[in-house]
C-alpha cells in the first residue's frame, strides 16, 4: 500500500478546504470500500481526510415532510430508524440486504453512494480496465461477464453499480446535498450518476472536491407500501445479480402510483421509467405487470453469458409487483 497522510476533521468547511488544497486527497467515512481499493492499488490517495466525526450523523424530518439523512449516518442506524422503517420500508430492506452487520456498522450513507464497482477486472491492477485506466479496454466484454450490465452499458464498460441502498433511494427520488469550496449544492439522484458512454472513469456529476453532506427523501405516500427484493448467488453476504425496489398504490384495482428501480443491471441504480409509464392507470394484474417488465427490458443488450438476467429481472419485477398488489387488496 502506498504511504499516505491522515487527518481528522471536525467541521465541513475544514474538510472541503483540505481537499480543495490537495486534489490527491480522499474523504474517508467508514472506509469499507476505499481501504480495500487502497490495498489492491486501485486507489492511491496521498492523504485521507477522515470525515467520520463531522456533525452529519442525524436523520430528521423537515417542515415540508421530507426526511433528511446525514452523510455520516451508518447503514445500521439508517435501517433501524423508525421513520425510515415506517415511511420507506424498501430502504430499510435494501440496507439490511447489503453487506454484513459488521460492515453496516461502519459504512456510511455518503460512502455507499460513491462505492466503486466490484467488477473483477477493475479490482485487478494487472488487467486493463477503462474505468481504472481510460483507453486501456474492457476485457469483461470478451471475458468473465456473467454479472455485468444488461442496460445502459457501452463498448467501453459493462460493469454494474453494487449499491443496494442506492436502488431504493433512486426509486424514491432522493436528492443529494453537497458542499464545495464554492458553496452548497444539490443533485437529484437521477442526475447524480453519469451514463457510461466512452468515459466510464467519470462516474458522478459531483464537482471536484465536493463532500456529500446528506440525502433528502421527498414526501412520498406510496413509499410506505414498498418492498426491496435482492437475488444473489448465496444467501449470506453477497452482491446482487439482480434487485428491485418497488412501491405500489392501487385503488379499485387500478395502479394509481408506482415507483420502480432496478439494481445490478447497469452502471448506476436504474430507474424503470418505461415500466412505470405502462403501470400508471392500468389494471393491477399479472398481464399489466408482465407488459411493464417487458417494456423496460426491451432495451436490454445482454452479453453471451448474462442473458439470464433478462429473464431473472422480468420474473423479479412481476413477483414483487404482484405481492404488493395482493397486499393492497387485503
Amino acid at each position: 500500500m502506498r504511504e499516505f497522510g491522515y487527518q481528522r476533521v471536525l467541521d465541513v468547511s475544514g474538510a472541503v478546504a483540505l481537499l480543495d488544497a490537495d486534489p490527491d486527497a480522499r474523504f474517508l467515512g467508514g472506509g469499507t470500500n476505499l481501504v480495500d481499493l487502497m490495498k489492491t492499488g486501485v486507489e492511491r490517495p496521498a492523504r485521507l481526510v477522515d470525515v467520520r466525526e463531522l456533525p452529519l450523523d442525524r436523520i430528521e424530518s423537515t417542515r415540508e415532510g421530507a426526511l433528511r439523512i446525514g452523510a455520516t449516518v451508518t447503514n445500521s442506524d439508517l435501517a433501524a430508524h423508525p421513520e425510515v422503517r415506517r415511511r420507506y420500508p424498501a430502504l430499510t430492506q435494501a440496507v439490511l440486504a447489503g453487506a454484513s452487520g459488521q460492515l453496516r456498522n461502519m459504512a456510511t450513507v455518503g460512502g455507499n453512494l460513491l462505492q466503486r464497482t466490484r467488477c473483477g477486472y477493475f479490482a485487478d491492477v494487472t488487467q486493463p480496465c477503462n474505468k481504472r485506466v481510460p483507453g486501456s479496454g474492457c476485457p469483461a466484454i470478451e471475458g468473465e461477464h456473467h454479472n455485468s450490465a444488461i442496460l445502459g452499458a457501452s463498448d467501453h464498460c459493462v460493469a454494474v453499480h453494487p449499491s443496494d441502498m442506492g436502488v431504493a433511494l433512486t426509486a424514491f427520488d432522493a436528492v443529494v446535498s453537497y458542499e464545495t469550496a464554492d458553496g452548497l449544492g444539490e443533485l437529484p439522484l437521477a442526475d447524480f450518476y453519469l451514463p457510461v458512454g466512452d468515459t466510464p472513469h467519470l462516474e458522478t456529476t459531483l464537482p471536484q472536491g465536493a463532500l456529500i453532506t446528506g440525502v433528502t427523501l421527498p414526501p412520498a405516500p406510496v413509499a410506505a407500501h414498498s418492498r426491496y427484493r435482492k437475488v444473489r448467488e448465496r444467501a449470506s453476504y453477497a452482491f446482487a445479480i439482480g434487485s428491485v425496489a418497488a412501491a405500489l398504490d392501487v385503488e379499485a384495482g387500478v395502479v394509481r402510483d408506482v415507483r420502480l428501480a432496478l439494481g445490478a443491471v447497469a452502471s448506476r441504480p436504474w430507474r424503470a421509467r418505461e415500466a412505470e409509464r405502462v403501470l400508471k392507470g392500468a389494471p393491477a394484474d399479472a398481464r399489466t405487470f408482465e407488459a411493464a417488465a417487458d417494456a423496460e427490458l426491451a432495451a436490454a443488450t445482454p452479453l453471451p453469458h448474462n442473458g439470464y438476467k433478462v429473464t431473472l429481472m422480468r420474473n423479479l419485477m412481476v413477483a414483487v409487483l404482484t405481492e404488493l398488489a395482493q397486499e393492497t387488496a387485503r
